[in-house]
């Protein structure tokens, strides 16, 4: 499979060969499609959304974080065997991300995405997983290429809302459900009975917290 290009970014590309990261870590994907596998992480600094539930609250002030050099990141993703690289945040597409995503294809990884949606899409992506928030809405351009579509469900409105992005996603858009972890058992029921009523929706339950995995 091709990796999915970036639009209007690629007309007049930006060279960045450096990125503010708030970490990088070697785990496993905790969550939707992927769950299970080993993967190596690089969660970018900067976060304009601000969910009031995000779990990495740290992340927003990209200042706070030391840049990295692009060559940097790449020779640390080719020390671990993990053929996946996942790029997070924060929210990724702040940043101009050709060179991150060609970097890791040119030794061979394949480059995954977790974002919001809400700026333009730049990088050149194998897998797009798309978590739309209503604080700051997804641009076309990414739900258009959206490979997983993830909901987080705080509460029950948040079942109806998922039902709405349902139909923007592309077809073959693997649509998931999960509960935000402070909600998990208050909402969890409610989710369970929805994906049993609407079954081409799944569950995706975070296990790397269940497990604690780093």
């Amino acid at each position: 499979m091709l990796p999915k290009m970036s639009t209007a970014t690629d007309l007049a590309p930006v060279t960045r060969t450096e990125l503010p990261v708030m970490e990088t870590f070697y785990s496993l994907q905790g969550e939707g499609f992927h769950q299970g596998k080993a993967a190596f992480f690089i969660r970018l600094a900067g976060c304009d959304v601000g969910c009031f539930w995000c779990d990495v609250k740290e992340s927003w002030d990209a200042a706070l974080h030391p840049k990295r050099s692009i060559s940097s990141l790449a020779a640390e993703a080719a020390g671990h065997p993990a053929k996946i690289v996942i790029i997070t945040g924060g929210e990724p597409l702040l940043h101009q991300l050709n060179d991150l995503t060609d970097a890791l294809h040119a030794i061979g990884k394949t480059v995954h995405l977790e974002t919001s949606g809400s700026s333009p899409l730049s990088g050149h992506f194998d897998w797009i997983c798309l978590s739309p928030k209503k604080f700051k809405a997804p641009l076309p351009e990414v739900i258009a290429q959206a490979d997983e579509l993830k909901i987080v469900a705080y509460n029950r409105h948040d079942l109806t809302w998922a039902t709405e992005w349902e139909q923007q996603v592309p077809k073959d858009c693997q649509l998931y459900l999960q509960p935000e972890w402070d909600q998990r058992e208050k909402i969890l029921p409610e989710i369970i009975d929805f994906i049993q009523q609407h079954p081409n929706w799944q569950l995706s339950m975070q296990v790397h917290k269940f497990a604690a995995i780093p």
